[in-house]
């Protein structure tokens, strides 16, 4: 095996240890978010809210499923949190999540 053969097997790792990562920390994001959400709105069966939740991320690419998502039922059920408060407790809880990953690895 060559050098370059063994350095793009390393970043083939790389890429693939780091999509993994990824995965898990927007799915635990998904989670806390549902949690959150499941409070203010009043959501008794918190663990299938959980699994509504995680299950819109599978929608399409990106953030905007589980955005859409949780900003309809925070307006059906008459929670007033605005677009920008919902999107920054997304960015908080989704740090929150890779911190939480790291400290498991």
């Amino acid at each position: 095996m060559t050098t370059f053969d063994k350095r793009e097997k390393a970043q083939e790792s790389k890429f693939v240890h780091n999509a993994d990562l990824t995965f898990r920390a927007e799915a635990r994001r998904n989670k806390h978010l549902a949690i959150w959400v499941a409070d203010l709105i009043g959501k008794s069966d918190v663990d299938a809210y959980i699994a509504e939740v995680i299950a819109s991320d599978f929608e399409e690419a990106g953030d905007e499923d589980v955005y859409r998502k949780v900003s309809a039922d925070l307006k059906a059920a008459g929670a007033s949190v605005s677009e920008q408060d919902l999107r920054a407790k997304m960015s908080e809880l989704l740090a929150q999540a890779q911190k939480e990953i790291m400290t498991e690895s």
